[in-house]
């Protein structure tokens, strides 16, 4: 399981170069973006198409070609593989086939925008692409609000205005960041309320991937009355405890 760039290519570690150059085969979600990083680093490992519209007929493949002992790496469209994508599924078949399945850690999405969007990431929820449907969309979101932890969402530029005026609805005033085109050329932050984000991509316009990071505790950390409030010491002592 090989994370790769979600966006600069030199975002990608040496292990990870070493592992795509020493396998066998690369099953990759978009082979056209995973071409171009290969080209840029001089590999020529195999490619192989593997997404959730073909995952069924290629993991029998894959599967056959493991057994026979052959070293493949799997990789996302970009960022970690098995996060918003269907790669668990063959984790899971080399785990009941008895086939070693080793992580090799990197870019993520998820953690990227975090770390730079400026609220507490001690604990976070991660829910990626909420239901297309409003009724079903705003229900979840509902039931993530009475979590009272930052969320962490992933949303196409078709869809952002809708669901900034979703999470305006459930959250109300709470601080969200919009992260574009993170690691990117046009990498971009915004923070505000939904309904100001949501005026001024309508205004302006939004091209490129989304993450959203919605913060119901506010800019200046847990609110009065939060159980994690009272706790001393920093906000990872206590970590033991939730198992």
């Amino acid at each position: 399981m090989v994370a790769t760039p979600i966006g600069n290519l030199e975002d990608v570690t040496l292990r990870a170069l070493r592992v795509l150059r020493e396998a066998d085969l690369v099953a990759a979600e978009d082979t056209r973006r995973t071409r171009v990083l290969l080209h840029a680093h001089g590999l020529s490992t195999p490619l192989v198409s593997y997404h959730a519209h073909n995952r069924a007929r290629q993991e029998r493949t894959l599967l056959r070609r493991l057994q026979a002992g052959a070293r493949v790496a799997l990789v996302t469209d970009a960022g970690t593989p098995g996060v918003s994508d269907p790669g668990f599924h063959l984790v899971r078949l080399c785990a009941d086939a008895g086939i070693p399945v080793v992580p090799v850690p990197g870019p993520s999405a998820v953690v990227a925008a975090l770390s730079a969007a400026g609220v507490p990431g001690d604990r976070f929820v991660f829910e990626g692409f909420l239901p297309q449907r409003p009724g079903r969309r705003r229900a979840r979101l509902a039931r993530l609000a009475g979590l009272g932890r930052p969320v962490v969402l992933y949303e196409s530029p078709r869809r952002l205005g809708a669901t900034l005026e979703a999470i305006e609805a459930v959250f109300g005033d709470a601080e969200v960041v919009l992260a574009r085109e993170v690691t990117k050329q046009f990498e971009e932050f915004r923070r505000g309320t939904a309904a100001a984000l949501r005026a001024a991509i309508l205004s302006d316009g939004v091209r490129g991937e989304v993450t959203i990071i919605v913060n119901p505790r506010g800019p200046v950390g847990l609110p009065a009355g939060d159980p994690d409030a009272e706790a001393p010491g920093p906000a990872w002592a206590d970590l033991p405890e939730e198992g």
